[in-house]
């Protein structure tokens, strides 16, 4: 058979020039939104969880159930029954240290396996267990890549006398690391919130913790006897998960403890919580103190919820800026972001660039 090109050819037809070879034109890539990063992040309170209970909790686009047992111990595992696929966060049950199934009733111990059901029947499946952590008062679990366990502690415990007393929590349209990365941009707080901050120190970096000073101005709203609140406040990032400040309330000789808590729960989903402790410096008055400590922790709450609620407004709308044109002053958020690096995995290598032949 005759060559097509040949037979596309008109009679007579003035020979084609050679074919030029040129770069083709880069194809115009989607933009890449940031994935999951690996770390310890919040899914409950300890008070939420309690004994012989179920909850059924989101990490990563995927359900997980958390349940604690009679004596006590929590447990965290993929939510779906393996005998037939039954979810055992809509119905499931604690008997004793088993996790029982809705449907068909099969037991599974604390080790996953097979405990036994009503007839005596038995299989062979057993549950996927998750690294759970509970400090504070808060239940951690661990996220990582493709399954990977854990390379990092969980969050430390800030004092084995705290415990958290005052929580709020919401779900945002935005990316764990763009909520994070609040904490460090010093920049937005006298104009989007009225605040006065300083940042007193660099930021230190040692592996997955990230270590900062500021010294802050706020309003008191509400807190007894102090129309602003001052101090210097100690903030710790453990992971992108995690946050801990610790403010000296120098007026009223007691320590605070805020922790931001961000948790990725979809494709550019976050659930975030605020929660607080406070202790006094020297506590001399059990009952008077107790009821001091929670009632400034929710204080201290209902007033960052006050501050976020103007951030929400932001980061809903906002889009994460891979290579940002930071200005000046903005050091903080240039360390922030290189120390974030490591909680995802390494980059796809570029593709080579190709060329092809074009002729006319």
């Amino acid at each position: 058979m005759p060559d097509q090109e040949k037979l596309d050819k008109p009679p007579h037809a003035e020979p084609t020039a050679p074919p030029r070879r040129t770069h083709a034109a880069r194809p115009t890539r989607p933009r890449k939104e940031l994935g999951y990063p690996k770390g310890w992040f919040a899914v409950a309170m300890t008070r939420e969880l309690a004994r012989q209970k179920v909850l059924r909790r989101r990490l990563a686009d995927q359900d997980i159930v958390l349940y604690r047992t009679r004596t006590g111990r929590a447990y965290a595992v993929d939510p779906h029954c393996p005998h037939l696929g039954a979810h055992l966060g809509v119905g499931g049950t604690v008997e004793g240290e088993n996790l029982v199934c809705p449907f068909h009733r099969f037991a599974f111990a604390p080790d996953g396996t097979c405990a036994g059901s009503p007839d005596g029947a038995m299989t062979r499946g057993r549950l996927r267990h998750h690294h759970l952590a509970e400090r504070n008062g808060i239940v951690y679990l661990w996220h990582g890549h493709d399954g990977a366990a854990p390379d990092f502690e969980p969050p430390h415990a800030v004092s084995a006398t705290v415990t958290a007393t005052a929580s709020w929590t919401t779900s945002i349209d935005a990316h764990l690391q763009d909520v994070v990365e609040n904490v460090v941009d010093n920049r937005h707080l006298a104009p989007l919130h009225g605040l006065r901050s300083v940042q007193a120190s660099p930021i230190e970096t040692n592996g997955p913790e990230l270590h900062l000073r500021m010294s802050r101005s706020a309003p008191g709203h509400g807190l007894p006897g102090l129309r602003t609140v001052q101090g210097e406040a100690s903030i710790v990032m453990e992971g992108l998960g995690c946050t801990v400040i610790r403010v000296r309330l120098t007026g009223l000789r007691l320590t605070l403890y805020l922790w931001s808590l961000d948790t990725p729960i979809g494709p550019r989903r976050t659930q975030h919580r605020q929660v607080a402790a406070c202790l006094p410096d020297r506590p001399h008055r059990p009952l008077t103190d107790q009821a001091l400590s929670r009632a400034i922790a929710w204080t201290a709450v209902r007033s960052t919820v006050r501050v976020i609620r103007q951030d929400i407004a932001i980061w809903t709308h906002q889009r994460h800026q891979r290579h940002p044109h930071l200005a000046r002053g903005d050091e903080a958020i240039s360390a922030y972001r290189r120390w974030a690096r490591q909680f995802y995995p390494a980059p796809d290598p570029t593709p080579p660039r190709t060329t092809k032949l074009t002729g006319r």
